[in-house]
């Protein structure tokens, strides 16, 4: 296993993680004070590393190009993989829609700046499918060398951005508590969408191999990264901004003007600015990456099925299938999310809002219910720790959370984010 591969992997999971939803945790904690929202970013750290952990307790005795969909329909049958199936299809197409609404329209603002141009947004966000899609069609290879690439650019730019806020973050700032009471419930679907990466880990898998002991590293250190760097975030906006201040904030756009008028620098709203443009697109690589290879072993295996009689195929033909094939999952992953992107977002902006209750399903209820069903027909190998009793307490925390998810939008508690 090469250090390039593993480093390129755990990059891969971090920035997947970390995408444009840390520019919301300040706001959707506002009203709780650094500590409880530290507190709350932990814990759902700890969940998420925890259940992919249990994603490899699974990966190891399946084939290593398996998708969730095929985990799902192993170890639970059909109506394991139909949940898994549309609950996959739901998060990813959602999140790739709302990356190329958003990434689509800051493309064509920087690129209408730079060139005086006066192209639409639909114009930028064609332009960023194509890009996304050639790169993840060509394999998890060229996101890895992208992603490395534009990660490495984002952390220059955070470090930059948290060296303008760190000398004014005031500690009495980071003391204040909880104005009130639902609060704590009301961020965790927020916080707890932060830290998704699991629709990532089939693809890692499959790029790594079996290889549990690498792959414990790729995912405890690319799921500790990000938890950091939000710690840090929280530090350097809950203590530049008081409470008030920034509860006063309903966007994100006020939010970066506030940041820009206490400190009395410009520089921090450009800075963030190029970071939420990163953010965006290693996100939107790491997401699109799941969706492209759940999609490529769904079709490949209905191939498969259709052509059994046809199974002498010539070697120089073969590979001309497979580019052929890689072409029709690329259009079956981007072509909706662009159509919904241009002819309907406020749809797919709507369907975000369930995020959290997807990345349960996906993240926290499959997984232990298909370690639970494995562990009792397999006791070999490697076993996430904790026994029945941690899977217990994820399954409960994942029921909290989308309890949570519910009570906002019947305004029963607080709505945040």
């Amino acid at each position: 296993m090469t250090v390039n591969k593993i480093v390129g992997s755990t990059l891969i999971i971090a920035g997947t993680a970390l995408g444009g939803g840390m520019l919301a945790l300040p706001l959707a904690s506002a009203g709780l004070g650094f500590y409880p929202s530290a507190f709350l970013i932990i814990t759902n750290w700890a969940l998420m590393t925890y259940t992919a952990l249990l994603m490899l307790e699974i990966h190891q005795h399946a084939e290593h190009d398996a998708t969730l969909n095929s985990l799902a329909k192993n170890l639970l049958g059909k109506p394991g993989q139909y949940l898994a199936t549309f609950a996959s299809f739901f998060l990813f197409y959602a999140l790739c829609a709302a990356y190329i609404a958003g990434g689509g329209s800051q493309l064509t603002n920087k690129i209408n700046d730079f060139m005086s141009l006066e192209l639409t947004p639909q114009v930028g966000a064609i332009l960023l499918t194509i890009i996304v899609a050639t790169v993840v069609s060509i394999g998890t290879h060229s996101v890895d060398i992208v992603n490395r690439v534009l990660f490495s650019v984002k952390i220059v730019v955070l470090a930059l951005t948290l060296s303008l806020l760190f000398p004014h973050v005031k500690s009495i700032n980071l003391l204040e508590m909880p104005v009130q009471q639902g609060l704590l419930l009301s961020a965790l679907p927020v916080i707890f969408t932060s830290f998704g990466f699991h629709g990532s880990i089939p693809s890692i898998v499959r790029y790594v191999g079996i290889d549990i002991k690498t792959l414990k590293k790729v995912m405890v250190c690319g799921a500790s990264a990000p938890l950091v760097i939000y710690l840090l975030w929280q530090v350097a906006t809950q203590g530049v901004l008081s409470q008030a201040e920034l509860m006063a904030n309903n966007s994100l756009t006020s939010f970066i003007a506030s940041l820009s008028d206490v400190l009395q620098q410009p520089h921090v709203s450009q800075s963030v600015s190029v970071f939420a443009d990163l953010a965006l697109a290693t996100s939107f690589l790491g997401v699109s990456l799941g969706l492209f290879d759940l999609l490529s072993g769904m079709m490949k295996r209905t191939n498969t099925g259709l052509n059994n009689s046809n199974a002498s195929v010539a070697n120089d033909s073969s590979r001309t299938d497979g580019k052929a094939h890689r072409l029709k999952t690329a259009l079956v992953t981007f072509l909706p999310p662009l159509a919904f992107a241009l002819f309907y977002p406020q749809g797919f902006i709507t369907a975000l809002g369930y995020a959290a209750i997807a990345l349960v399903i996906l993240a926290i209820f499959l997984p232990v219910a298909m370690v639970s069903k494995q562990r009792k027909a397999q006791a070999s190998g490697y076993i996430v720790s904790g026994g029945n009793v941690s899977l217990v307490l994820a399954s409960l925390m994942g029921c909290v959370i989308i309890a949570s998810q519910f009570l906002q939008m019947a305004n029963v508690i607080p709505a945040v984010g």
